[in-house]
């Protein structure tokens, strides 16, 4: 009898602590940015193709995020400055292609709140980062599986990438917005 039970907790502490995995629904999720021109305004943009995947529980705790995003879908509904963005100075899209992001830690903080860091590689350079993130909740879907809806923002500095090194009108530093919904698998 104790075997039985003992297999039981074992059984039941497994599938609670079960990892499953999350994919972007694009047609609902965004990569944006933003960034100052000549102090004075704010010039902001988007990708229009990335994937992002996260390994978690269902309850969405402690997710592990991996994210590519295709720098060649840049958009500032400017096509004369989206192709001057895809040259050498700033994304050199014909060099490096893909903007990466690899989470390595988790950090909850109050309610919904959280921290995720790690490392993004853009034009070939990786620096670690912290997002700050909101989980905005959890729904079933129709499928009887679950979705999850989430907020995350970080602050990067382009010239530590070398992304527009020296063009001053450009702010330094660009805010990056994800918004996220994401399927259970």
């Amino acid at each position: 009898m104790k075997k039985i039970i003992l297999s039981l907790i074992v059984l039941v502490s497994l599938n609670i602590n079960a990892q499953t995995t999350w994919k972007v629904d694009n047609a609902h999720s965004s990569v944006t940015f933003s960034v100052s021109h000549f102090m004075i305004s704010e010039v902001t943009g988007s990708f229009g193709k990335f994937d992002i995947t996260a390994i978690s529980n269902e309850k969405f705790e402690e997710p592990k995020f991996d994210v590519t995003i295709d720098a060649s879908t840049i958009n500032t509904n400017q096509t004369g400055r989206d192709n001057h963005l895809k040259k050498a100075d700033f994304f050199d899209v014909a060099k490096h292609a893909a903007i990466v992001f690899k989470s390595s830690s988790f950090k909850k903080l109050e309610g919904k709140e959280f921290e995720t860091k790690g490392n993004i590689t853009i034009k070939g350079v990786t620096k670690e980062v912290v997002f700050k993130g909101k989980l905005n909740g959890i729904i079933e879907g129709r499928d009887n599986k679950k979705k999850a809806g989430l907020k995350l923002t970080t602050v990067i500095k382009r010239e530590d990438f070398n992304v527009g090194k020296g063009m001053n009108p450009v702010g330094k530093d660009v805010t990056v917005t994800v918004n996220v919904e994401m399927n259970q698998q």
